[in-house]
Formats: C-alpha cells, sequence, structure tokens
C-alpha cells in the first residue's frame, strides 16, 4: 500500500514539473496594436476636453466668491444668504460634472471600457489560444510587476500573441 501511495506522489510531483508555463508583456503588445494607441489617444483628448470644462465651471464659483467677498459689506442678509447659496449650489454643479466625467461610473470609465476593453478581451483570446495548442498550463504577465524576478525570453509568447492577432512585432 506503501509503494502505491509513493508511487502515486511521485507520479503526481513529475506530472507538476511537466507542466509548461509562459510569459507575455502586455505593455508591449499593447504598444504595438494600433488600435490601442489610437483609443489611448481619443481617450486623452476627451479627458482634457472633460478637464477644461470642469476647471471653467471652478473659475466660475471662485468668481462669484470673489465678487462676493467684496460686496459683502454693502449686502443685506437676504442678499448675502442668497448670494452664498448660488455659489454652493454652483460648486455643487462643479463637482457633479466633475464625478460625471471622472468619477467611478463616469463617462471617461464607460469610453475606456468601450474602447479599450474589446482589445484586452481579443489579446486574452490569443493568448488562451496560443496556450492551449502548445499545452501552456499558465501564461504570466511580465508587464504586472508581480514579482518575477527572471524570465528566460524563450518562454515569453508576446509575439505569438501579436502575431495572432495579426499584427508585426517591434
Amino acid at each position: 500500500m506503501k509503494n502505491i501511495v509513493l508511487l502515486s506522489l511521485l507520479f503526481v510531483g513529475q506530472m507538476a514539473f511537466a507542466q509548461k508555463y509562459a510569459f507575455v508583456d502586455s505593455e508591449y503588445i499593447l504598444r504595438n496594436i494600433p488600435a490601442y494607441e489610437a483609443a489611448n489617444e481619443q481617450l486623452s483628448q476627451l479627458s482634457s476636453k472633460w478637464q477644461g470644462e470642469v476647471e471653467q465651471r471652478y473659475q466660475e464659483v471662485a468668481e462669484l466668491y470673489k465678487n462676493y467677498q467684496a460686496e459683502n459689506v454693502f449686502l443685506s442678509n437676504e442678499m448675502k444668504t442668497k448670494r452664498e447659496n448660488e455659489i454652493v449650489e454652483k460648486e455643487q454643479q462643479a463637482k457633479q460634472l466633475q464625478q460625471n466625467y471622472f468619477g467611478q461610473n463616469g463617462e471617461l470609465f464607460k469610453r475606456r471600457e468601450a474602447l479599450i476593453k474589446p482589445i484586452q478581451d481579443e489579446i486574452y483570446n490569443a493568448i488562451t489560444d496560443i496556450a492551449s495548442e502548445n499545452n501552456i498550463a499558465a501564461v504570466f504577465d511580465k508587464a504586472s510587476g508581480m514579482g518575477i524576478m527572471f524570465v528566460d525570453n524563450k518562454y515569453d509568447i508576446s509575439d505569438d500573441v501579436l502575431i495572432e492577432l495579426g499584427y508585426k512585432s517591434e
């Protein structure tokens, strides 16, 4: 009985050593996909445009506050309250606009999801296809910084992924 358990453990151990592993560099792959670069450029332009709109709103709030400070001594209590409420409302609108554009579920997130996720899905599908064709047990991403100290480039399948996607490597 001991021999059977020992042989079973030896067999399982050999199977573990027989597993093939590969590595990819997702940053390298993405740099070589023109659609990714175009999507990033589009997102950058949108972000700059929206940031300008948000800054303009905050500038309006600052201007209202500055005017309020200058005229404060001449205003009745009722007018002070009205101006203060107006300033607070404008500031809340600016914050809401900022949240709508840049928040967790804001427009920038949605656009990034719409533009980048299909490219990432394509890469993932290419990796899984290559892994299954070559009996690779696991594929690690060198770019993710998961603590890999050394990778022999002969196990890097990044160029294979680019070819699978129909792109040339650098």
